[in-house]
């Protein structure tokens, strides 16, 4: 047999000087590569013995990066990056009813949806996001533009009983979202998920309905849940339970729920959420900017209950860097619990991959660098100044780099970033159109973007 015939032609060889998988957990591989063949890593091995036994149709030499999973923003308001500076140093009840439900009920459509949600996508690819969790309104436009420009997404499409610039009531929105759900039903990158807004939004009729559909047709549910101490205060007055003991009754928390925010834990929350088999997605610079609370993330992760990140969206973050999100979750569990070893950085990054990928039901899909998963790929060039000398990779990662240091990205193998440029994007079509709504919410001349 000759060697053209021995060797075998793939996609796909990106050679790194550091890779961390993930899983296994804490290691960090040296000159390694990942061979990647129709959208799927199908090999990590030693550079030599990986040149020795592919042959590519594209091969690339990342010789001053590190590799890891592509990270997997589990909670945002992607079209929301529209209003990013609008409101900014108020607290949350003020900055929502004053400022944020104002101007979307003045601006909110389609189009802002699509514009705003390809402006989050670009920010996303560019700090090193490859699977985003959305809750906003039409959440079809934000499908349509993931679709287009190669993103992993889930829609986890928005449920008030009120009228929204989306639906009439819960009943419609659900129409509108199961809909959705069936036309992505066999995409290979986009799933559909149940969204009730928050507990003051959404009343117990339609949250016993949003179970029975989550039973019968095993879809997930995510919901804004213990947002802030006033939340759950206001609750226990008015029902006489905490929000998380009312979706229990309610028979909504399972290992299909996902509680967004959680800055109130007690003893018997902790013990629902670890029993049930609950997620939580925590999103602390947008807590810590709205004065919202802390997620104890420490103590749940030694309780045993998956932690994930998100970033919230840019109106209350003012960025979508979800390597920024993993030191500052780091550093604030530190700072909470008094102990400097709580949420060391190998959590921290586990917290954005596989954690995120468990939170959002495809574990078996992304979240970590293993043979038979997609290729979700992120580079992070560590050759700058600011990270020398390099000690260790990982800690580099999550206490010096950001998701400017980001260079290359890949969604089930096709390349979405290269060398900080956007490969499915136009990047100054976007800009031009994020001036645009400026001016127009200003109530500016578009002469004066």
């Amino acid at each position: 047999m000759s060697a053209s015939t021995s060797v075998p032609t793939i996609d796909t060889l990106i050679h790194s000087r550091w890779i961390i998988p993930v899983i296994p957990e804490q290691k960090v591989y040296e000159n390694c590569s990942l061979a990647i063949d129709k959208g799927q890593i199908i090999a990590l091995l030693p550079s030599v013995e990986a040149s020795a036994r592919y042959r590519p149709q594209r091969e690339v030499h990342l010789n001053r990066h590190l590799l890891i999973p592509g990270l997997i923003n589990t909670h945002t308001h992607a079209a929301m990056s529209l209003f990013r500076g609008l409101a900014d140093d108020l607290p949350l009840a003020q900055w929502l009813q004053e400022h944020i439900w104002p101007a979307e009920r003045k601006w909110v459509d389609a189009s802002f949806v699509a514009d705003g949600s390809r402006l989050a996508i670009a920010e996303m690819i560019r700090s090193g996001t490859t699977t985003f969790s959305d809750q906003y309104f039409f959440p079809e436009a934000t499908a349509e533009v993931a679709r287009d420009t190669g993103m992993r997404a889930e829609l986890a499409f928005p449920i008030i009983d009120a009228p929204t610039p989306w639906s009439r009531d819960a009943e419609d929105a659900l129409h509108k979202g199961l809909k959705l759900r069936d036309d992505y039903r066999t995409h290979e990158r986009i799933g559909v998920v149940l969204a009730p807004h928050a507990p003051y939004t959404v009343g117990d009729e339609t949250l016993e309905k949003i179970a029975i559909y989550a039973n019968e047709l095993q879809i997930a549910v995510q919901m804004h849940l213990h947002e802030t101490a006033g939340e759950v205060q206001q609750a226990e007055a008015k029902t006489g339970e905490r929000p998380l003991q009312r979706l229990q009754r309610l028979g909504l928390l399972s290992p299909q729920m996902l509680c967004v925010h959680m800055t109130e834990v007690n003893d018997t929350d902790l013990s629902l959420l670890r029993e049930s088999g609950a997620h939580v997605a925590h999103c602390p610079r947008s807590n810590l900017k709205l004065a919202s609370g802390f997620c104890p993330a420490a103590r749940l992760l030694d309780a045993g209950i998956n932690v994930a990140l998100g970033t919230d969206g840019a109106a209350s973050n003012n960025g979508l860097d979800l390597l920024a999100e993993a030191n500052t979750a780091s550093l604030l569990a530190k700072a909470l619990s008094g102990d400097a070893s709580a949420m060391p950085a190998h959590q921290a990054l586990a917290s954005t991959t596989i954690n995120g990928a468990r939170a959002l039901g495809i574990s078996d899909v992304t979240g970590s660098l293993e043979p038979g998963k997609s290729a979700d790929l992120a580079a992070i060039h560590l050759g700058e100044l600011e990270q020398q000398p390099l000690h260790d990779p990982l800690s580099q990662l999550i206490y010096t780099a950001s998701g400017q240091r980001v260079t290359d990205v890949w969604v089930a193998g096709r390349q979405l970033l290269r060398d900080r440029g956007l490969l499915t994007i136009n990047e100054a079509e976007v800009i031009q159109r994020a001036r645009q709504w400026r001016a127009r919410i200003a109530g500016l001349p578009d002469a004066e973007q």
